[in-house]
């Protein structure tokens, strides 16, 4: 099961076999005695891929809790006081994974040092357990699911522009005045054409025409610091912006809600070491936080 899950997430004999230390031959050989002990194609080859069969990917799912719980009845078996060993796979938001979650990977790293962490940090919702990863940083309301979601801060969305642009042009009074300003938006943050506001219970809405529309919150922010105009971005994107003066938010009257932020991670009757340790490190350094507050 280890080797076919390998094969699976790598997508290639060769890198599973990398991965595992393994020898080239021995995962080919491995997955083929599972395929001819359970009866069924699991992997389709190409000289350029390999892809699970519908059968494989519902026993790729299968496989990784099996293997999941097994390392948990280890854990269990060893104790709390087992020592966090190896890997460790974690998802946050791009940003977010840049500014806050790569510190405390690299403490964490440090401390446990027969672990090793791979990270993921894409700006959409990942699922844990079809990408197999155990830790997630999430920003936003959660669903129902059988994550376990722990609250660590929140933040809030916030329009701003560098000192030069507003003493150049004025901050915008209501958000009727932002049909003023040439606009940045980042699609991650603003992902329509309509900016939400908030005054007390009412809701303001607000249909705009950005002059600059780009995908990435890292190129919102360079913009709006170059003094081009004004960008809506998460408090915490901006946070070393504002302390240095280089932004300031404008219309905070009209922000709407903060949203939650959840450290989250699969669900079981225990948890690995590792998770636990990264888990509780993480939960520790994200509410010390004053961004997040």
């Amino acid at each position: 099961m280890t080797v076919f899950v390998a094969v699976a997430e790598e997508e290639s004999f060769a890198a599973a076999a990398r991965r595992l230390r393994m020898s080239p031959p021995a995962v080919t050989r491995a997955v083929a005695f599972l395929e001819e002990r359970l009866g069924v194609r699991l992997l389709t080859r190409t000289t350029r891929l390999v892809r699970t069969t519908d059968a494989g990917s519902r026993y790729l799912e299968d496989a990784r809790r099996i293997l999941l719980e097994a390392d948990e009845a280890d854990e269990a078996a060893a104790g709390i006081n087992a020592t966090p060993r190896g890997h460790l796979a974690v998802t946050a938001p791009v940003l977010f994974g840049k500014i806050y979650v790569m510190p405390i990977l690299t403490a964490y790293l440090t401390t446990f040092t027969e672990t090793t962490v791979s990270a993921l940090f894409v700006d959409r919702v990942v699922n844990l357990i079809d990408e197999g990863l155990d830790v997630g940083i999430r920003i936003g309301s959660l669903p129902d699911s059988s994550l376990r979601a722990i609250r660590v801060g929140q933040v809030r969305r916030v329009v701003c522009a560098s000192p030069a642009y507003l003493n150049k042009y004025g901050a915008p009074k209501t958000p009727a005045d932002l049909v003023k300003h040439p606009l940045i938006a980042a699609t991650s943050v603003s992902a329509g054409s309509e900016w939400a506001f908030a005054k007390g219970k009412e809701r303001i809405g607000v249909r705009l025409s950005p002059r600059i529309l780009v995908n990435t919150n890292d190129g919102a922010l360079e913009a709006a610091r170059s003094g081009f105009g004004l960008t809506r971005l998460y408090s915490y994107q901006v946070a070393n912006e504002l302390a240095a003066g280089t932004l300031e938010t404008v219309l905070t009257d009209f922000e709407e809600a903060s949203l939650p932020v959840h450290v989250i991670h699969r669900e079981g009757r225990h948890r690995s070491a590792k998770v636990r340790c990264f888990v509780d490190l993480a939960v520790e350094r994200l509410r010390a936080n004053t961004a997040l507050q």
